[in-house]
């Protein structure tokens, strides 16, 4: 049993990303749902589904991954903020990822949001990863 489920959301992405599946499938969380929402948003993601799993009733993310000409839109997918070290930035130095190619995607008292959308609010928080 693993402590980082996100660490292992992040890891079923990036290895679907790396043999070219089409989609993956993860476990259902809120958090989860929370960070693949803002990878549609972004762009680096198609389509996010909520499935119940035939086999054990519960509910699964199956996310549905995007490339362009055979490459992946996403090139790295890293982890910042772990269980054994938390990362937190206040809002003036929170950086952008790549001179802003990729987003930082962080969690605040508003929720869950990228770094462009953290600058506009005002806010900092703990940075969960970053993506580009």
């Amino acid at each position: 049993m693993s402590i980082d489920s996100i660490g292992d959301f992040l890891t079923i992405i990036r290895n679907g990303v790396m043999i070219t599946k089409p989609s993956v499938v993860a476990p259902y969380s809120k958090m989860r749902f929370a960070i693949a929402k803002i990878l549609k948003e972004q762009g680096f993601i198609r389509d996010i589904i909520v499935e119940e799993d035939p086999k054990t009733a519960r509910r699964v993310l199956k996310i549905l991954l995007k490339y362009v000409e055979g490459e992946s839109v996403i090139h790295e997918l890293n982890r910042v903020s772990k269980p054994s070290r938390r990362h937190y930035l206040g809002v003036n130095n929170i950086k952008p990822v790549i001179g802003g190619l990729g987003i930082s995607i962080l969690t605040t008292d508003r929720g869950v949001i990228d770094h462009k959308q953290a600058d506009k609010l005002g806010v900092g928080g703990e940075i969960i990863c970053t993506v580009w």
